[in-house]
């Protein structure tokens, strides 16, 4: 089996998120008592969220980049942003690195294609929802990505950072989010991918008129497979 570097803290809410189902997903592939090959480097969410908002994201790329570095070094043989916003950084962190890391957005865009779907929503922080290094690496892969209007980019990033990220999941919210949800898929949206990692921890299928794809258990996915390729 080989070892998953995770790179982790953004916040740590949703990177227990992820090593909770690295570790069911390999149980559930090989059985007994297996668990999964991980190296977490979880870094301090404050610092990363001040250099977010103040936009200086080479200097978060660095601390990033030093960390991927740190769980190469113990023993990694590949490597998971364990956050969509941060994928911003994703080349300057393959750039430190000799072994692979796993780009969320394409195994996201690899699932979504397969169910068929090719016209999306994207939920998720402003950052995510409004750059492009996110929504061009998915149309890049075939997709029509939409997201929500200005009023909701702001409830869903509101949403992110005031509560999900620090442990508190509010049915009004989770209300409010499918009423995003729904004029999304009146703007003609098949899909909808759950593009941050802590917004699983409010919305699941049952949430949604269309199909969802979260974002945390498809990275999982994805590295599970190639953790355990022969």
């Amino acid at each position: 089996m080989k070892t998953i570097g995770l790179l982790g803290g953004m916040s740590w809410e949703s990177s227990a998120e992820c090593y909770r189902l690295l570790n069911e997903l390999v149980r559930e592939r090989l059985g007994g008592l297996h668990s999964a090959r991980c190296v977490l480097y979880s870094v301090d969410f404050a610092e990363i969220e001040e250099l977010q908002v103040a936009g200086e994201w080479e200097r978060a790329g660095e601390l990033l980049a030093r960390a991927a570095k740190g769980v190469e070094a113990a023993g990694a043989d590949l490597v998971l942003i364990c956050t969509n916003t941060m994928h911003k950084v994703a080349d300057q962190v393959q750039g430190v690195l000799s072994v692979p890391l796993l780009h969320l957005a394409d195994a996201t865009a690899d699932a979504v294609l397969a169910a068929g779907v090719w016209r999306v929503g994207l939920l998720g922080t402003a950052f995510t929802m409004e750059q492009d290094f996110y929504r061009d690496r998915l149309t890049a892969r075939g997709l029509d990505v939409l997201v929500p209007d200005e009023e909701g980019r702001a409830l869903v990033h509101r949403v992110i950072y005031e509560e999900l990220c620090v442990g508190v999941v509010r049915d009004e919210s989770r209300i409010a989010y499918q009423e995003v949800i729904a004029d999304l898929v009146r703007d003609g949206a098949q899909g909808v991918i759950l593009g941050c990692t802590e917004i699983e921890l409010l919305i699941g299928q049952e949430h949604s008129p269309v199909p969802v794809f979260p974002t945390t258990r498809l990275h999982a996915e994805a590295a599970v497979a190639i953790a355990l390729q022969s």
